[in-house]
């Protein structure tokens, strides 16, 4: 499939029916009170860089953001492929800008959290064919249980 990665604004109608369909993804498999989401508005943030992969006729398939944590250390947050396309590899992709966009800015340290249940599988293949591996919980997580945290060190 060909498609298009690009940093992009998260304030777009597009965007925000996909980040609606990533909530709604999610909403099932984990308690909500274990949810981290960032809002759109959140990934508006100039320490948020949004990349959004789109088909060539603009449709809007994937995404994924880099949180800047300061200090070297930077956050995987709102990786998501439409249903229709996992397999084909755009996570993978996505998840190869936000690590080139992070050695880029020098971080020496990547983190993400996920979930722990049953349906989050894809992600963790995703994360671990990148070169992520498992750790305990980062940043301000709660060690929940309901979570799982990966890390990859980039210096």
């Amino acid at each position: 499939m060909a498609v298009e990665i690009a940093i992009e604004t998260p304030l777009q109608e597009d965007v925000r029916t996909m980040v609606a369909a990533l909530n709604a993804t999610m909403t099932p498999l984990t308690p909500r009170e274990f949810q981290f989401q960032l809002t759109v508005e959140q990934m508006a943030e100039p320490d948020v860089t949004l990349f959004v992969a789109r088909e060539a006729d603009g449709g809007c398939v994937g995404m994924g953001a880099l949180k800047d944590h300061g200090a070297g250390l930077g956050e995987v947050k709102r990786m998501f492929t439409q249903p229709e396309i996992r397999g084909q590899r755009v996570g993978a992709r996505i998840l190869e800008r936000i690590e080139a966009l992070a050695r880029g800015r020098e971080m020496a340290r990547l983190v993400l959290e996920t979930g722990e249940a049953q349906g989050f599988e894809p992600a963790w293949r995703v994360y671990e064919r990148g070169g992520f591996t498992r750790c305990g919980a980062v940043l301000d997580y709660p060690d929940s249980g309901f979570s799982r945290f990966y890390e990859k060190k980039l210096a």
